[in-house]
């Protein structure tokens, strides 16, 4: 092997390792570490790859139920949604890459995520993002950067998701000033399986073969791991090399490669390259099965010249997998891949030491022990205290500022970039592709694909109000799993489990680390009294520059079955002179509002009251009563309250409304209390829709239809609401083209 390190403070700093962890890598190898073993433990125990600033706050996460297959642990999560069938589903983080090279970035986070659930053996059928940006809306340097990222991160994940053959059908984007250092680029995918049928990520078998297959290894993406958990500053620019390039048109081949790999009996593990590439995916591999692993690394294929063991072990090219095969397979795993114009290589195989054996033309250039790389990475509990802030913000409501009419909060509100459409972005995505798309982009709250194969619905919706999470950082959390299971019971289907991306700033900062745990107190809290359980996600911390951190930005994406295909509950008015009702308790909560944010220029306040009872009593309701046939559509009243929900649904609708809305203050209709929805029903199915309320708390506040939507004291005509709603965010974004 090469000799130890000369300079060794000088390779520790470049590495992100401090003299601790390089006395712990000295204990675990015997003897010093060459380069080669420097950069394997520099990638395994980065923040990306070990979560070693959150594992103790992620212990305890709810993750088994009846339905559940597969929690954490695995490349993606795996239910049962019947008939034979499992959804397989992820959602991860690109922060990092997607600010530095906005069109990359997002093009290979989602790239990533999309093996992570074929590496499973299930088809991706349907992709979401969960997208937050700075500020958009000015006339300097940083609003005209932030529109540069919102074109480039959107032309990035359609540019690689409509290749690739799978429907993009909805999301959620956000702004905020909070993101104008550090935008998020959060991406989920969920594919189809047999639910007899999932592949792991082991290595399994002493002798059988490793084979490498797919894209040729480059230099492109060295250190992604490592640099995905640090803060940026005005250097950052410079880690432009760090960020991976994607091809499209080559993961498509290996999709469908890998599908017809799945159909034969070779396989006994395989697992995606992702961050920390070679190095991750074959130290998981091994450590999942106890085992061992020879690897030489001068078989793999290269596309550079004069690529080093280092270079291969942790480049990040992507388009790449690392599968464990049957002795005797070879030859019919390669023909395989040959067919689809891929590299397959048999580059080792498993072994009984329990180490990863290294070798570059026949001599031995590295050789650590797997199971310490995982399980002796560095957990750290790092120190927490109570952001001072939330003092300050705690006893702030609308009564301080000065009082705005509704009308014109209402004119203000609907031309918000939060409530505004945004089919600028939903529309460069192909939504209808594999033509199985029931709810789409644009269509409000959940969106739904149909399972041809077992007659039955998958809603899907990713969520979070950043603002509730920076008043209330348990809360916030817990409001995020909540509303995300509302939008998918409103469209008609249960609830079943989530993922999540957990986007924080730098945990280095105890306010910071605080407000971590705090999170994952209220997701707990949450995913326990829903009875959805958490079956994967992600950890992006270190979303900082500059010292300033992002607010908590725990992104929740829910998954829930439909049990007929025929009865997905739509979100906008679907007929004139029918009634809506609104169901759930109204009070005047406006802490962390939209209104608070748009009409008076703070996020403050107390989190709106949560009840979990309150909660699975609505979804119960719109549940069965959809089986029933008694709705027409059901929307979550949430961000800006029932007036915009209201307006969001008149807008896609085309249709008016005049609503009449109980308040104790007049601007109560834009107030946030949770656990509420607007339903729509025919007048004949009224009385048997109130039969089920149960004790619920439902008024009956208006009729459909008219040339302008009117609600108390406000109106405004259908040409104005619909002008503000379909056009404000191409005004705004297409500002400097």
């Amino acid at each position: 092997m090469s000799q130890p390190l000369k300079d060794i403070e000088k390779v520790l700093a470049s590495h992100k390792l401090s003299t601790e962890d390089y006395t712990h890598i000295k204990k675990i190898l015997g003897r010093e570490p060459n380069l080669v073993e420097i950069g394997i433990f520099s990638a395994m125990w980065s923040e990306h790859c070990s979560y070693k600033s959150s594992k103790v706050h992620l212990n305890g996460f709810p993750t088994k139920a009846p339905w559940v297959i597969q929690g954490p642990g695995e490349n993606a999560g795996v239910i049962d949604i019947g008939g034979g069938y499992a959804a397989v589903f992820k959602m991860e983080s690109h922060n990092h890459p997607s600010f530095i090279e906005p069109y990359q970035g997002a093009a290979t986070g989602v790239g990533g995520i999309m093996r992570d659930v074929f590496t499973m053996g299930a088809r991706p059928i349907a992709n979401l993002n969960a997208l937050r940006f700075g500020n958009v809306l000015n006339d300097d340097k940083t609003s005209a950067h932030q529109r540069y990222l919102v074109r480039g991160v959107v032309s990035g994940i359609g540019g690689y998701g409509n290749c690739m053959g799978v429907p993009t059908i909805g999301g959620e984007t956000s702004f905020d000033e909070c993101y104008n250092g550090n935008i998020l680029v959060n991406a989920f995918t969920l594919g189809l399986a047999k639910s007899d049928e999932i592949f792991y990520g082991r290595a399994d078998g002493i002798g059988n073969p490793v084979i490498y297959v797919g894209a040729k290894t480059g230099r492109d993406g060295l250190g992604g791991a490592v640099m995905s958990s640090d803060s940026f500053t005005e250097e950052s620019k410079s880690l432009r090399p760090t960020v991976q390039v994607g091809d499209p048109f080559t993961e498509k081949l290996l999709l469908e490669a890998c599908l017809e790999l799945f159909k034969t009996d070779h396989v006994v593990g395989i697992q995606d390259m992702g961050a920390a590439g070679l190095t991750s995916s074959s130290f998981e591999m091994a450590g999942r099965s106890g085992s061992g692993m020879i690897m030489h690394l001068d078989r793999v294929p290269a596309r550079e010249e004069n690529m080093t063991p280092y270079d291969f072990m942790l480049s990040e090219s992507q388009e790449r997998m690392l599968l464990c095969a049957k002795k005797g397979s070879e030859a019919e795993i390669i023909k395989i891949f040959e067919k689809w114009d891929l590299d397959a290589a048999v580059i080792g195989e498993v072994t009984a030491t329990g180490n990863m054996e290294l070798f570059w033309h026949g001599e031995k250039c590295a050789e650590v022990p797997v199971n310490p790389v995982s399980e002796e990475a560095p957990v750290l509990n790092r120190p927490m205290s109570r952001p001072a802030y939330l003092d300050t913000i705690a006893d702030v409501t609308i009564n301080d500022f000065a009082k705005v009419s509704n009308q014109e909060a209402f004119g203000k509100l609907t031309k918000s970039m939060e409530v505004v459409d945004k089919s600028w972005i939903y529309t460069q995505y192909d939504s209808m592709v594999q033509t199985n798309t029931i709810k789409k982009g644009g269509m409000l709250d959940a969106s739904v694909v149909r399972v041809k194969e077992n007659k039955k619905a998958l809603a899907m919706s990713a969520d979070c109000n950043v603002r509730y999470c920076y008043i209330d950082p348990k809360g916030g959390a817990a409001a995020a799993v909540i509303e995300s299971g509302r939008n998918v019971a409103m469209s008609g289907a249960r609830p079943l489990a989530i993922t999540d991306c957990l986007n924080y700033g730098n945990p280095e900062n105890p306010e910071v680390m605080w407000q971590f745990g705090q999170g994952c107190l209220g997701i707990k809290e949450a995913c326990s009294a829903l009875t959805t359980p958490v079956i994967g996600g992600n950890v992006s911390l270190y979303n900082e520059t500059n010292g300033i951190s992002v607010f908590p930005t725990p992104s929740i994406a829910t998954v829930g079955v439909n049990d007929d295909e025929n009865r997905v509950l739509m979100s906008s008015f679907q007929g004139e002179g029918n009634t809506l009702y609104l169901v759930g308790e109204s009070r005047s909560e406006f802490g962390g509002s939209l209104y608070m944010k748009e009409i008076c220029g703070t996020v403050a306040g107390k989190l709106p009251e949560i009840s979990y009872d309150s909660e699975l009593a609505l979804w119960e309701l719109v549940i069965e009563a959809n089986k029933k046939d008694l709705l027409e559509c059901a929307k979550d009243a949430s961000s800006g309250g029932v007036a915009i929900a209201l307006a969001k649904m008149s807008a896609v609708s085309g249709l008016g409304c005049e609503v009449k809305m109980g308040v104790a203050d007049e601007r109560d209709i834009f107030a946030e209390s949770m656990s509420r929805a607007i339903i729509e029903v025919k007048s004949e199915n009224c009385v048997a829709f109130e039969s089920m309320l149960n004790g619920l708390a439902c008024a009956k506040i208006g009729i459909i239809g008219g040339e302008s939507i009117r609600i108390n004291d406000v109106s405004m005509s259908m040409n104005e609401l619909q002008d503000n709603y379909f056009n404000t965010f191409k005004r705004v974004i297409e500002r400097d083209l």
